[in-house]
This record gives structure tokens, C-alpha cells and sequence, in this order.
């Protein structure tokens, strides 16, 4: 019988063997399949576990054209910093897809981050402006770090602010930012002051309620909104979604899943119909990106399975060249 080979990748494993531009690439192509309808990807399963405040999602995805199998099992237990553990705790299962051979297991919250850093990278790429110089994340954790790390990526940018309810947490990200990516990062005292000048804003917080006032948000910026992922959850206010020109990942997830988008639609205040498109749609140049300079855009994504499906691949090919994880033999 053939020898099988299973390979564990750390988050560390991950970092080294996907840099952030490779990411950003890996997701554009990822989007655009999806769009081409080259991606089998059912709906997420959702599961609650109420009696310790958490969720669990398990994401499968086959990608044919790829050879390509894998499925995301994420924890979010939002009790864990009090234990001494993370919120976001998940592993992610690549398969070969012509013989269905496990072929890895990767730390998956490392992979989350990236992942979705790199999708918002490549919706700024695609929608904001091409002088967007100045940055204002909101949400000081782990995927905060991913989103600013990814619009500097694909934008000259010079300057960014920080919100967070924590201020020591936004003055450590602050910190580590400045440092990580070269650039002035400063924590802002309010969102108002965050949003200053901003020319790209991203948002991945676990608030419920909207993290900054419309009025404050300054004409052409583009937005990418990432830390809701509930029905009942929006980052941006109904104001914003019902001016703004909104890009999703996938329709029918967004129209499931994000509250950014479903609580305007039940005040009235936005359409689906409205949506403009899918980002992969606008990869493929089917649809057109920002109209003016002007426009402010906004891109909502609730996470999807190809997403990471195609993140794990680009590691996996990564991690196999640098020769990095530990492999067992099944």
C-alpha cells in the first residue's frame, strides 16, 4: 500500500510559507473562481454552545480544477481571554482532491487572519483610491494587525490610527506596527479622531453595535468591514451601507450571515439588489470597481471556505519548498 504523509504547520509555519503579498494574489485568484463557478462550497455550519458563550463553524470547500479539498473547523469562545486562551482557536484539514488523502492539518487562526487580511488587501486594491495614503483600523487584535499589514500591501500608505476600546491594547498594536511595518501608527483617544483623513478603514472588532459615526467617515474612503459575522452583529452604521457602494464576498452568504447588511434591510434602508457585486466579479472585470474619487465603497465579508481552502494550499506548496512542519506518517 502507498505511504501517506501528513504534514502539522504552526502558525509560525504559516507566516513564513505564505507572505502577505502572495496571500493577496492567492485570494484574487480564489474569488475569481468563485465566481467563474469553479468552487463547491456549501453553506457553513453553525454551531452553538451557548452554555459557554461560544460558536463553531465548520467550513468545507473542493476546488476540482485545483485538486484541491479542505474544510476549517473554528472555535470562538468569547469567555476564553479569561482563561488564558485565545477567542478564535482553529485547524484547517487539506485533502488531495482525486484520492481524498489528508495531506495536512494547519493551525488555522494564524490562517484566519491571513486569509482575511489578504481579501480585504485585495478589495483595497480593487476599490480604493490609488493615492490612499492614510489607514484607521478599528479592533487592536490579531486580525486588526492582518488588515493593516495587507492595505500596505497594495497602497502607499504613510499613517495609521488605531481605535480600540482597550486603549493599552491599541497603544501595544500601535507599537508593534510601527515597528513591523515601517510606518507612523498612532492610537486614536475616539473614532472621530481615527477616522481623520482616513483614505482606507477597516474594521474587525466583535462589537455589536456600529463602531464610529457616519458623519465622520470622510468622503472617498473605502472600507472593509470584517468583524461581524451574525445576524444580529453590524460594525457599520445603516447610514454608511445605505450611501456607500457595496461589494461582498458572496451574495448568498452575505444575505445569510452579515448583520452589516441585513439589520439596513430590515430598517428599510438597503436592498440586496444594491449590492453592487461580488469581489470576484470585479476581478474579472465583469463589474467595474470604485465610480469616483469621491464614492465611498465598502467592502462586507462574512469569511468563506474557498478563502481558506486556497490560503491552505499556498502554505502547504510553501511550507513543502521551505521544507517546514512536522510530518507523520499515517
Amino acid at each position: 500500500m502507498t505511504r501517506r504523509r501528513l504534514r502539522f504547520l504552526s502558525g509560525e509555519d504559516v507566516r513564513r510559507a505564505l507572505p502577505m503579498a502572495e496571500a493577496i494574489e492567492a485570494m484574487k485568484r480564489a474569488f475569481a473562481a468563485l465566481a467563474r463557478g469553479e468552487a463547491e462550497m456549501p453553506p457553513r455550519t453553525h454551531l452553538a454552545v451557548p452554555r459557554c458563550q461560544g460558536n463553531v463553524l465548520f467550513m468545507p470547500c473542493y476546488l476540482p480544477g485545483e485538486g484541491r479539498l479542505g474544510v476549517k473547523v473554528v472555535s470562538l469562545f468569547d469567555a476564553n481571554p479569561g482563561r488564558g486562551l485565545p477567542r478564535i482557536q482553529a485547524v484547517v484539514v487539506v485533502l488531495d482532491g482525486t484520492d481524498g488523502s489528508p495531506q495536512a492539518v494547519i493551525e488555522g487562526a494564524s490562517l484566519t487572519a491571513l486569509r482575511t487580511g489578504a481579501t480585504s488587501g485585495a478589495a483595497t486594491d480593487l476599490l480604493a483610491r490609488r493615492d490612499a495614503a492614510t489607514a484607521a483600523v478599528f479592533g487592536a487584535g490579531v486580525q486588526g494587525r492582518t488588515q493593516l499589514e495587507a492595505i500596505a500591501a497594495v497602497r502607499p500608505i504613510g499613517r495609521a490610527w488605531v481605535f480600540d476600546a482597550d486603549p493599552d491594547r491599541a497603544e501595544a498594536f500601535a507599537r508593534e506596527m510601527s515597528e513591523t511595518l515601517g510606518l507612523v501608527v498612532a492610537a486614536a483617544r475616539t473614532p472621530a479622531d481615527a477616522l481623520r483623513g482616513a483614505d482606507v478603514v477597516c474594521t474587525a472588532t466583535t462589537a455589536k453595535t456600529p463602531v464610529f459615526a457616519d458623519g465622520d467617515l470622510p468622503p472617498g474612503a473605502h472600507l472593509n468591514a470584517v468583524g461581524a459575522y451574525q445576524p444580529s452583529a453590524h460594525e457599520i452604521p445603516v447610514e454608511t451601507v445605505e450611501r456607500a457602494r457595496v461589494v461582498v464576498d458572496h451574495r448568498a452568504s452575505a444575505l445569510a450571515e452579515a448583520g452589516d447588511l441585513l439589520i439596513p434591510i430590515q430598517r428599510g434602508r438597503f436592498a440586496a439588489e444594491r449590492i453592487h457585486a461580488e469581489l470576484g466579479e470585479i476581478v474579472l472585470g465583469l463589474k467595474a470597481g470604485r465610480a469616483s474619487d469621491a464614492e465611498v465603497t465598502l467592502f462586507k465579508s462574512v469569511g468563506l471556505a474557498i478563502q481558506d481552502l486556497a490560503a491552505a494550499a499556498g502554505v502547504l506548496d510553501g511550507a513543502r519548498r521551505l521544507g517546514l512542519g512536522t510530518e507523520v506518517e499515517l
